[in-house]
């Protein structure tokens, strides 16, 4: 990213875990984003979820650390520590805060009330996720209309996010997504401590929960024929009776690491399996599924939009048990399609920029911080017939990768849902 010549700004980010990135998207986006920035000459402080027994190191990679406790209980971690996060900005003002997860919605009045400009990253449809009971999809529904109205600004991962803000609450976005690592040329040298072979497994990774149909991919690898065993990455606290029904699905074949840490042996995974897995549908843009084809990895992925927004044509999608069932079956058979898709989804990488994004988040905090965004933010109120209350599927059939793909650019300063035509295909 260019350095910054207009001055630098104080940014916070707030409402992850923080940095160093260990669990999810959001972390991640804020320890590429965030070191970019202070490289661009600004001043950035992350707020960081820290637990008692872990490092609390005062910098990293030249942003600002403030490690703030919270309560554990799930539906209280977040909005407890994004509270305390708030309290102590308060006192240390800064020039744009950007705000992760519309769950944190309850603290921007007083983000407002002080004149600290923010934007909220509104990340996916959360209402959707099986883990929320009533009161907590009651709670989400309210919080994205609360961060319609109390944000200067809103950001969006994935054009069917940003759809979804416009359809339902005629909302402007601005569109920035994640950047994709490119993993080429990896060594295997780690795969052996596993018990792996290059292009000798498939392999999924994900937190156990139902939105990622985890137990649909190993139920519908249990029914295939598959002689290369299915390597699952992946756990997740609060979920004791789904990984137990996930358990419970498998048979001989596949082989549960749990969470993998080791970051290199975590690429080696991607850049090295026959296929990748990838049953997430409700997040938006998903960092695992960038991972994945920045490694060349040929994706079987659970047929949403924004898993088709990032594959298009180089992907193979399912929906059903038997549907993963036959496409195990059919990578098996066609080893060297496999690699042309996976050569195709190394193409689809090159539009998911960490340079882009973070030019991206520099201009809009560079906007934020002048107070360029409209006085007036849309009402919060649902607009009849807006987005519908399920996920939605698409049902375009797949098509052959066309030989000149147009390779829109999806993450940077100027893309904004207003001046971005809608999806081309319906909606983790």
């Amino acid at each position: 990213m260019p350095r910054n010549t207009s001055g630098k700004l104080r940014i916070a980010l707030v409402g992850t875990r923080g940095v160093p990135a260990r669990y999810g998207g959001f972390e991640t986006a804020v320890e590429e984003v965030g070191r970019r920035l202070v490289d661009a000459g600004h001043d950035v402080v992350v707020y960081c979820r820290t637990a008692a027994d872990q490092p609390r190191p005062t910098t990293h990679l030249g942003m600002r650390l403030v490690h703030l406790p919270a309560l554990h209980r799930r539906s209280l971690e977040t909005l407890s520590h994004t509270g305390l996060s708030v309290a102590h900005l308060l006192g240390h003002r800064v020039d744009a805060a950007i705000v992760f997860n519309a769950a944190n919605a309850p603290w921007l009045p007083l983000l407002r009330a002080a004149r600290i400009p923010v934007a909220t990253h509104v990340d996916g449809l959360e209402w959707q996720r099986a883990k929320w009971g009533g009161a907590g999809r009651r709670y989400y529904r309210i919080v994205e209309a609360l961060s319609v109205r109390w944000s200067d600004a809103l950001i969006a991962d994935a054009q069917g996010i940003a759809d979804y803000y416009r359809d339902e609450f005629a909302a402007p976005t601005q569109q920035l997504a994640y950047g994709a690592p490119k993993i080429a040329n990896a060594a295997a040298s780690k795969l052996a401590a596993v018990d792996l072979t290059s292009r000798g497994f498939h392999l999924a990774v994900a937190r156990f929960e139902p939105e990622n149909h985890v137990d649909v991919i190993v139920e519908g690898y249990r029914r295939s024929g598959a002689t290369l065993p299915l390597v699952v990455v992946g756990s997740a606290p609060y979920a004791d009776e789904y990984t137990a029904r996930v358990h419970a699905l498998a048979d001989e074949r596949v082989r549960f690491l749990g969470g993998v840490w080791d970051q290199e042996l975590l690429d080696q995974l991607y850049a090295h399996c026959a296929t990748y897995l990838h049953g997430h549908s409700v997040g938006g843009t998903n960092p695992s599924l960038l991972r994945a084809i920045g490694a060349g990895a040929a994706t079987l992925a659970f047929d949403v939009s924004f898993n088709r927004e990032v594959l298009q044509s180089s992907g193979r999608y399912f929906r059903t048990a038997a549907d993963v069932s036959a496409a195990v079956n059919a990578a098996e058979a066609d080893p060297a399609g496999v690699r042309r898709d996976g050569n195709r989804a190394r193409v689809m990488a090159a539009r998911y920029d960490w340079d882009d994004v973070a030019s991206g988040y520099e201009s809009l905090c560079q906007q934020l911080a002048a107070r360029e965004f409209p006085r007036s933010r849309p009402s919060g109120r649902r607009r009849p017939g807006g987005a519908t209350a399920g996920p939605v599927r698409t049902l375009a059939p797949q098509s052959p990768l066309p030989s000149e793909v147009p390779l829109p650019r999806v993450a940077g300063p100027a893309n904004v849902v207003a001046e971005v035509p809608p999806a081309q295909v319906a909606q983790s």
